[in-house]
């Protein structure tokens, strides 16, 4: 009798050391993707400016990452929802600010400074509004550009220019550049969501094939293929939107 107390006692160990291991996993991802963040602002100041792009796009894989892993696990948690959300306002508000500000828009002096103010306080209104609307928002949809998306617009610029702007004239437009994904950000526009793909897709050849020539593209012309994929988004909502309505317009009235 003693003996099978004792395996049940050790099964039941093992349980909530497997149950741990599993919720800490999620977890893992979101400590590497706040590193990310870390490791760009660090990046930035030594003015290593594609290192620090770098780890903003290796932050957005990882932030895709720890979600998706959550939901195939199922571990989600309350603890899990706030701690990604303190990640993201690292990785996708404070670095990037801090990048592009050091990476252009320190020589505009105060100006420059407001602009990164207003890129870190766009982004933060941004995750506030997500995280109190996140249980009744349609999963096909985001309300407002999201933060890492915002983030890449950034991060894509500067990895491909990374030796910056240093006249003053060239460094004006550098404010549209922060001011746009914040003001989107804070918006009431609807941009697609990718957390609908199925990975277990009917065709999944197609799908495989798909990612590897995408892999190549990246791999052959990164800089190319992140600046249009992050600027494509940004003016997707308006190609939507024109699309629908094309396909809305009425027929034209029969002659006579």
């Amino acid at each position: 009798m003693m003996h099978d107390d004792l395996q049940s006692e050790r099964r039941l160990l093992k349980n909530r050391v497997r149950r741990r291991g599993i919720y800490l996993l999620p977890n893992l991802f979101t400590t590497a993707a706040l590193f990310a963040g870390f490791y760009a602002i660090v990046q930035a100041m030594n003015v290593n400016f594609d290192q620090a792009a770098i780890a903003i796009f290796v932050a957005m894989v990882l932030d895709g990452l720890d979600g998706r892993v959550a939901r195939m696990t199922r571990t989600q948690s309350a603890f899990g929802a706030e701690f990604d959300s303190l990640a993201d306002m690292v990785s996708f508000g404070a670095a990037p600010a801090l990048v592009i500000y050091e990476w252009v828009l320190r020589d505009l002096g105060k100006l420059g400074w407001i602009a990164a103010f207003v890129y870190v306080a766009g982004a933060a209104l941004r995750l506030a509004r997500f995280n109190i609307q996140a249980a009744s928002a349609d999963k096909r949809y985001f309300v407002g550009m999201p933060s890492p998306a915002a983030a890449g617009i950034l991060a894509s610029t500067v990895y491909a220019y990374p030796e910056g702007l240093v006249q003053f004239r060239s460094s004006l437009p550098a404010i549209l550049l922060v001011v746009v994904p914040a003001l989107l950000m804070v918006s009431t526009v609807r941009f697609r969501s990718f957390k609908t793909i199925d990975l277990q897709a009917r065709r999944p050849f197609r799908v495989l094939i798909f990612f590897a020539a995408l892999l190549t593209v990246i791999a052959t012309h990164p800089q190319s293929v992140l600046v249009v994929s992050s600027y494509g988004y940004l003016v997707s909502p308006l190609i939507e939107t024109i699309v629908m309505r094309l396909r809305r317009k009425p027929a034209a009235p029969p002659a006579g």
